[in-house]
């Protein structure tokens, strides 16, 4: 395992878990967490769980993208902020 590489990851992880908490847009928010769940895709890759990562990949990041953001474009906002 390259140390560098995975410390990169975190970091990366850690930046888009925390900018996910911290957007007020619902839509950039559900972004952000699909970037969250593709780079911690890329995290179990260079751990060597290739299962868990291709299982993180298609469940996180796509399935539950797809329904965050098909949800978010359901709703209505109440306000114009």
């Amino acid at each position: 395992m390259i140390w560098q590489l995975d410390i990169m990851f975190l970091v990366l992880v850690v930046i888009s878990a925390i900018a996910s908490v911290n957007v007020k847009d619902l839509l950039s928010s559900a972004i952000l967490l699909g970037a969250y769940s593709f780079l911690m895709c890329l995290l179990w890759i260079e751990m060597g769980a290739v299962d868990v990562a291709f299982t993180e990949a298609a469940v996180g990041a796509g399935i539950s993208t797809a329904f965050f953001i098909g949800f978010i474009f359901q709703t209505t906002r109440r306000t114009k902020d």
